[in-house]
């Protein structure tokens, strides 16, 4: 595994961090790894973009289509 370290986080910040790590029963450590899988996780918009290129535009996606898509890519992040 890596070490990741992050210089000059206010005080606040941390502070913050933690009450929502401990909110969750995680240390902070763990509270931040998960984070940052999770936005790891998230696709690049470059990657949006092609994925919605790919797909058959023969009639097109209705307005639900859409919507239901930006609520997905929402909530996966």
């Amino acid at each position: 595994m890596m070490l990741v370290q992050v210089r000059d986080v206010s005080e606040a910040t941390v502070n913050a961090l933690k009450a929502q790590a401990a909110e969750r029963g995680l240390t902070l450590t763990a509270y931040l790894r998960a984070e940052l899988d999770r936005l790891a996780a998230r696709p690049t918009n470059a990657e949006v973009i092609e994925r919605m290129a790919r797909r058959d535009r023969r009639g097109g996606p209705t307005a639900e289509d859409t919507v239901a898509e930006i609520r997905r890519i929402r909530e996966a992040s």
